[in-house]
C-alpha cells in the first residue's frame, strides 16, 4: 500500500480525570515513552504520510510532544467535547487536503502494532469505505459490539441500545477506525447526534456507509493491543505487557535473560548478540549495547553505549552521556556520567566518573572521585591513556592526569600531572601514642559527672 496516501488523525484531548494528575493522560510513559509517541510510532511504521493530532484546549504541552515526534504534524484544538466524530472533524482542514485512506487512533492506546494498523487499512484499498478494529474479550460487558453479517460489518452497537441478540456477540468495538479519504468528510459531516448523551459518535459511521451502498469491514487485533490506558492501574498493566513483548524480543534476537521478570527495557534499547543480562537491571532511554557485554545484576542504564565486551556491574549507574569502548570495565557502586571510558580501562568499585575522558587501559582505584561541580559549573577531567590512579583519589577538574602517569593513594588533585610523572598529594601521617586511651577515658569521667 505504498502507493497509497495515508493521513492519520490521533485524538489526544482526552482530559484523563482518573489518571489523578497533573500531567496529560497521553503524556504518561510506558516502557519509557509517552503514550502519544508509541501510537505516532506505531503510525509512521505502518506508512503514515499526514499526520493530523487533536488536542484539548490549553495543551501546548501535548502539541509540543507531538512535533518533537512528527517535526510536520498537524495540531488542531477541539474546544468542545461533543463526541469522537466531533473530535475528528477538529481535523477538518487536514481532512479537507485529502488523502487515500485516513486512520483514526487514539493517545491513549499505546500498543497497536503497525501490523494490525495495516492490516485496518487494508480494505479500504479493496473498496471498502469504513473498516473498524476489534477484539474478543474475555467479558464483553461495557462494549460496543461488533454486529457483522458474513464479511460485512453492519453496526457498531453500545451495550445500551443493543438487543438481547447483539449482547450475546463477543467481538466488540475497540475505536480505532479507517476511512475511505474520498468519503469521509460526507460520511462525518451526516453523523448527528440523536442520542442519550447528545454527543456525534464516529461509530455511526458504519450505517452511513452502509445506507449510501458502500461496504463497512472489521479486522481483529489481540486484545492486550487495544487496552485503553484510562487510569494508574492501567498504565501499570500497559507496561507489563509491553515488558513482555520487549523481553520475548530480545531473547529471540539472541540476547540471554537470566530472570526476564526482572528486567526492564525502554522501547527504544538496542541490544546485541550473546548479550548477558543479570536479574534486576533497568534500561531507560537512549541505550545501546553491543555484541559479548554482560551485565551483572542491579544495574541502572540511561542514556549509555556500550561496545562489544563490555562488563558492568553489580550495582553500577550508567548515566546519560556514558560512552564504553571495546572491553571495558564497569565494577561495583560505579556512577559514570557524560564520560567517555576508552578501550580496556577498568573502574572497578565505589566510583564516580562524571564529565569525563578516561584513555585505554586507565585504571581507577577504589574510591576514585573526578570532582567535576563547583556549585555553578561543571568541568571536564582528562586521564590520559595508561594511567593509575590510586585508591580514595578526587581528582579536582579542570585537570589533566597524563598518559602512564600514576596518582599516589588518597591524593586530592587540583593541578595538572604531566605523562608518566608521579603524584602524591596527602597529608603526613602524625601518630599520638595513648591518645585513644586518654580520650575514653576523659569521656567515662564526663558521664559520671554529667
Amino acid at each position: 500500500m505504498s502507493d497509497r496516501s495515508l493521513l492519520v488523525v490521533v485524538l489526544a484531548a482526552g482530559e484523563g480525570t482518573r489518571m489523578k494528575s497533573r500531567l496529560p493522560k497521553v503524556l504518561h510513559k510506558v516502557a519509557g515513552r509517552t503514550m502519544l509517541h508509541h501510537v505516532l510510532a506505531a503510525t509512521r511504521a505502518a506508512g503514515a504520510t499526514r499526520t493530523a493530532v487533536v488536542v484539548g484546549p490549553g495543551r501546548e504541552d501535548v502539541a509540543a510532544e507531538a512535533t518533537r515526534i512528527v517535526p510536520d504534524a498537524q495540531v488542531f484544538v477541539q474546544t468542545e467535547r461533543l463526541g469522537t466524530a466531533h473530535a475528528v472533524l477538529a481535523a477538518r482542514a487536514a481532512l479537507e487536503q485529502g488523502a487515500d485512506d485516513v486512520l483514526v487512533l487514539y493517545a491513549d492506546t499505546p500498543l497497536v502494532r503497525p501490523e494490525t494498523l495495516a492490516r485496518l487499512r487494508a480494505p479500504l484499498a479493496e473498496g471498502a469505505a469504513v473498516a473498524a478494529l476489534g477484539f474478543e474479550p474475555e467479558d464483553p460487558t461495557g462494549y460496543g459490539r461488533l454486529v457483522t453479517s458474513g464479511d460485512e460489518l453492519v453496526a457498531i452497537r453500545e451495550e445500551k441500545d443493543a438487543t438481547a441478540a447483539e449482547k450475546a456477540v463477543r467481538f466488540c468495538n475497540a475505536g480505532l477506525m479507517a476511512l475511505s479519504g474520498k468519503d469521509v468528510l460526507s460520511i462525518l459531516d451526516r453523523i448527528g447526534n440523536a442520542n442519550s448523551k447528545g454527543e456525534y459518535y464516529l461509530t455511526d459511521a458504519v450505517e452511513i456507509a452502509r445506507a449510501d451502498g458502500r461496504s463497512a469491514v472489521a479486522a481483529k487485533a489481540d486484545v492486550d493491543e487495544v487496552a485503553g490506558v484510562n487510569s494508574r492501574i492501567q498504565l501499570a498493566e500497559a507496561e507489563a505487557i509491553l515488558q513482555k513483548r520487549l523481553r520475548l524480543s530480545a531473547m529471540a534476537e539472541g540476547v540471554t535473560l537470566i530472570a526476564p521478570e526482572t528486567v526492564f527495557f525502554s522501547a527504544d534499547t538496542v541490544l546485541g548478540r550473546d548479550v548477558i543480562v543479570e536479574p534486576n537491571v533497568v534500561f531507560g532511554p537512549g541505550v545501546t549495547v553491543g555484541d559479548d557485554v554482560v551485565i551483572h545484576a542491579f544495574c541502572h542504564l540511561e542514556g549509555a553505549q556500550l561496545a562489544p565486551g563490555v562488563s558492568i556491574g553489580p550495582y553500577a549507574r550508567l548515566r546519560p552521556g556514558t560512552r564504553l569502548d571495546e572491553g571495558v570495565r564497569i565494577g561495583n557502586f560505579v556512577e559514570t556520567k557524560a564520560a567517555h571510558i576508552e578501550s580496556g580501562a577498568k573502574v572497578n568499585h565505589l566510583s564516580y566518573v562524571g564529565d569525563a575522558h578516561v584513555g585505554a587501559g586507565a585504571n581507577l582505584g577504589a574510591g576514585t572521585i573526578t570532582c567535576n561541580y563547583d556549585g555553578f559549573s561543571k568541568y571536564r577531567t582528562e586521564i590520559g591513556a595508561g594511567a593509575f590512579i590510586g585508591v580514595n583519589s578526587a581528582l579536582v577538574a579542570p585537570v589533566t592526569i597524563g598518559a602512564g602517569a600514576y596518582v599516589g593513594t588518597g591524593a586530592v588533585i587540583t593541578s595538572d600531572v604531566p605523562d608518566d610523572a608521579l603524584a602524591i598529594a596527602r597529608s603526613r601521617q602524625v601518630v599520638k601514642e595513648g591518645w585513644a586511651k586518654d580520650f575514653r577515658a576523659a569521656r567515662a569521667d564526663a558521664k559520671k559527672k554529667g
